[in-house]
């Protein structure tokens, strides 16, 4: 009998781990692995690009690549992991609950968004976080021009100024005036609560996007918090109001709740404190990866962040290790000592930086052309191809 590794989840981190630890299956010649990953549907949905229009597009399908490769495809959502039994439980597309075992479990799960109990959000507010309400947000642009002309039909409130809210922003003015004509008075209001814009980020990058918020006519209110979201905008902890047809909330992401009831340390975001090799402590078969994973990318401090950019390797470490420990091949301990970012800003352009320390290398066009082939080739899933496919899937390979 096949030994099974079972991969929750179909996107950045469980596509690329699938792919992974079939590499290294196919390197050391055994065909006695049953590769298998359990998601919803067979297809990586690309969302670092829920923030542009015609999101409906923004997948792609993954069944000739798991084809090529022998993976296998189970179609359903996980609900609970039993570690006593090395199993998962999980409901079919017919709500069937039904039970699959396990030699190795990697939980690439993924995150979701947090409200943080604001008062009223999930009845009037918007977000991008998955297609489906990235999709409803589009639907709702779009029949704007259907509403009377007002101050609120033309006003959107981002809420939260992280990297998502700072690249649904700076896209809004061109896209409202797409929709609304060019005549239009619109108006993007970001809502941060810190006291800088892009507080996260390095002096030299938020001078950036300053320069670009200014240019493209978005306004800023700092050290300001949502308190209610209701039918006619919002309402400030101040006591101001806002009236707006649209309210987006892009402020902060959580892990999966999967895996709760395993005895493990989670952090803040609710990621499992892993090991080098992305095993969880004390479950030597199970492994956590993408936005699942609390991992050092260095030895300077350093952690994954829930990004495409870290859940891609960490994906290809997790598989390559829960092969290898099956294929008595040694682990690879996960590192991902680049890092870059690459920040859209709309029809102003965009921002490239390099490192940590994030030093600005290209602005405007040259690093909007940059920013393009990132989102739209790089991050994309390699060609139904074994050859090109295993060369892409290797751990040690050079990524960005």
């Amino acid at each position: 009998m096949k030994q099974r590794i079972l991969i929750i989840g179909s996107g950045f981190a469980g596509m690329w781990a699938a792919v992974s630890a079939a590499r290294l299956a196919h390197l050391e010649g055994n065909d006695a692995l049953e590769i298998a990953v359990l998601a919803p549907q067979p297809e990586l949905r690309v969302r670092p690009r829920f923030y542009e229009a015609n999101v409906a597009s923004l997948t792609a399908d993954l069944q000739p690549l798991f084809a090529e490769l022998d993976i296998r495809f189970i179609a359903g959502h996980a609900e609970r992991i039993d570690s006593a039994q090395n199993g998962v439980w999980y409901k079919t597309a017919t709500s069937e609950s039904t039970f699959i075992t396990y030699d190795r479990l990697i939980v690439a799960s993924g995150s979701h968004l947090h409200h943080f109990g604001i008062k009223g959000i999930n009845e009037h507010g918007f977000d991008i976080d998955q297609l489906e309400t990235a999709q409803r947000l589009e639907d709702h642009l779009n029949a704007l021009a259907n509403q009377p002309e007002s101050n609120a039909r033309n006003t959107v409130v981002v809420c939260g100024g992280g990297f998502t809210g700072i690249e649904l922003a700076t896209e809004l003015p061109s896209r409202l005036k797409a929709l609304l004509g060019d005549d239009t008075k619109t108006k993007v209001i970001v809502v941060e609560r810190g006291s800088v814009i892009g507080g996260r980020y390095s002096e030299e990058l938020r001078d950036i996007i300053r320069k670009a918020s200014d240019e493209l006519g978005i306004e800023w209110l700092l050290n300001t918090e949502i308190e209610v979201v209701d039918a006619s905008g919002v309402t400030l902890k101040d006591g101001t109001h806002i009236d707006a047809s649209t309210v987006v909330w892009t402020a902060g992401v959580k892990a999966s709740p999967l895996g709760e009831n395993l005895t493990a340390e989670r952090d803040a975001l609710g990621r499992f404190m892993v090991s080098p090799d992305l095993q969880i402590p004390g479950y030597n078969n199970i492994f956590a990866t993408g936005d699942m994973a609390h991992a050092k990318t260095d030895d300077l401090g350093n952690t994954a962040l829930m990004t495409c950019q870290h859940a891609i390797q960490l994906g290809k470490f997790a598989g390559h290790n829960a092969a290898a420990s099956l294929l008595g091949v040694d682990a690879l301990p996960y590192r991902q000592e680049v890092y870059v970012t690459c920040l859209d800003l709309g029809a102003w352009g965009a921002v490239y930086t390099e490192g940590w320390d994030q030093q600005v290398k290209m602005v405007r066009d040259e690093a909007k052309k940059l920013k393009i082939a990132i989102t739209n080739e790089l991050i994309y899933p390699p060609k139904a191809d074994r050859e090109i496919a295993f060369a892409a899937a290797d751990p040690l390979a050079k990524f960005v």
